[in-house]
């Protein structure tokens, strides 16, 4: 199938590794063009230079104000244009209610809620007719998780803003889209895993309520992202896509 991707151009934060760098290899895969970032200079370089010469990388914190303006006009400077963005954050630090610090909170906020309002408020303001917006958000939108109180606080909150967004932008032809990623393969969840006494108990008992009975791979995350991202999902906007095995039991 063809997505449509061909000459398009992304921005994908959060891109050097994870869920981001998924989704950033099949855009490119399919044809399109990306400006990616992460914070660390040399992270983001190594990450370019391995998805090839469609591929732009900027060092950047989504908590800063300056971010937003200055990578979508890396996009048009480098490839000639800008045609959607796909806000995806490091999960902030774990931890349950009596756990996290005021500190940690504020940190959170800054760039998981604050900066992807910022990024996608520019983005709303460059994107023409055709343009995308997305969000990787977490499963915690819907019930929250265990141990990750200020994810459990933050998700919810920006999916209750792109689904504003999307009827916003609506009238405009500008989509507002979500993906929900539970257990897939990433280092971010080897990481949680980790924090139990039996990690590999604790894999398999996740496995076991997965009705695809595994966890998902970064691929496969990341060809989901990009049929959201591309125009062959034209239609699609102000929806919520779990990307879970079936873990989420509701409708």
């Amino acid at each position: 199938m063809d997505l449509g991707l061909k000459d398009r151009v992304y921005v994908v934060t959060g891109a050097t590794r994870g869920l981001g760098n998924a989704a950033a290899r099949e855009l490119v895969a399919d044809g399109a063009k990306v400006v990616i970032t992460g914070r660390d200079e040399q992270k983001v370089q190594d990450a370019a230079a391995a998805l090839g010469p469609n591929a732009y990388g900027i060092a950047a914190d989504n908590g800063d104000p300056q971010v937003a303006e200055q990578l979508i006009a890396a996009a048009r400077d480098r490839f000639g244009g800008f045609d959607g963005i796909l806000v995806s954050v490091g999960g902030p630090a774990p931890g349950f209610v009596a756990d996290n610090t005021d500190e940690q909170w504020q940190s959170a906020f800054e760039s998981v809620f604050l900066g992807a309002v910022r990024l996608a408020r520019a983005a709303a303001a460059e994107l023409g007719e055709g343009g995308v917006i997305g969000f990787v958000l977490s499963g915690s939108v819907h019930e929250p998780i265990p141990g990750l109180t200020i994810s459990n606080g933050l998700r919810p909150g920006l999916a209750g803003f792109a689904k504003s967004l999307a009827d916003e932008l609506g009238p405009r032809g500008i989509r507002v889209v979500g993906l929900l990623p539970a257990r897939i393969d990433t280092d971010r969840v080897r990481e949680l895993d980790g924090y139990s006494a039996d990690p590999a108990a604790t894999r398999t008992a996740n496995e076991s309520r997965i009705p695809l009975r595994r966890y998902g791979a970064p691929e496969e995350f990341g060809k989901a992202a990009a049929f959201f991202l591309s125009p062959a999902a034209s239609y699609l906007t102000g929806v919520m896509l779990p990307v879970d095995g079936g873990f989420r039991h509701g409708f």
